[in-house]
């Protein structure tokens, strides 16, 4: 049986009526019962099922993660969303996204920023993620591949930061890339004790952290 597009965008708009129900029941965390409209409105333009291997395509708009090889994965739909939420990106904004994957976060991201400049140390992921932006008309999405954790200083600063592998302590690199009153979203901590964090500064560079939500990514890979 043969997926088509229609099937998949009522799929879409499926996964967005389930990440409301998922707000609705994080609120204690959240600090509210919705997210903003202008993030689902995003994810529901963007077509998740483009940046999974094929094989798992019917399954893309699954509240899960997914495998996209080289034991990395899709982050799930839920969390994708809270974590751009979190960001509160606003238009002319200039976004950093360390960990590119397949570039579907990037390209949610994109949808609502200026300027999406991602990172990816694998090669080949960043690669592919390259092309399937560039067919899906991504022109305000910047690829490099190298060690996400220090960053992309020949663009910095960035109002908004998002990580999405987990680091015991947030990098300083990318604290010191974070523009005055910028935005950062990461998994921090411990792997069995991650938090979704939000580290936040103020004008005059001081930075606060708070942790939102209990999470599990995988470790941010650097450069030894």
């Amino acid at each position: 049986m043969q997926m088509r597009e229609e099937h998949y965008a009522i799929l879409r708009r499926h996964m967005v009526e389930v990440i409301g129900i998922y707000a609705d029941l994080s609120a204690a965390e959240l600090g509210k019962n919705r997210l903003d409209e202008r993030v689902l409105e995003a994810m529901q333009r963007v077509p998740r099922h483009l940046f999974v291997p094929d094989v798992l395509k019917p399954f893309a708009y699954n509240n899960s993660p997914l495998p996209i090889g080289f034991d990395k994965t899709i982050s799930q739909p839920f969390i994708v969303a809270v974590m751009t939420d979190l960001l509160e990106i606003e238009p002319g904004d200039r976004v950093l996204e360390v960990g590119t994957g397949l570039g579907y976060h990037a390209a949610v991201l994109a949808e609502l920023a200026d300027e999406v400049f991602t990172v990816e140390i694998i090669e080949e992921l960043a690669a592919a993620a390259e092309e399937r932006l560039r067919e899906l008309g991504y022109g305000n999405i910047t690829i490099r591949v190298g060690d996400g954790s220090l960053g992309w200083p020949e663009f910095a600063p960035f109002d908004r930061i998002l990580v999405t592998a987990g680091a015991e302590l947030v990098p300083a690199s990318l604290i010191e890339q974070l523009a005055p009153g910028g935005r950062m979203v990461l998994p921090a901590g411990l792997a069995d004790e991650q938090k979704l964090s939000l580290v936040e500064k103020d004008p005059v560079g001081r930075t606060r952290v708070s942790e939102i939500m209990p999470v599990r990514f995988g470790e941010l890979e650097t450069v030894r």
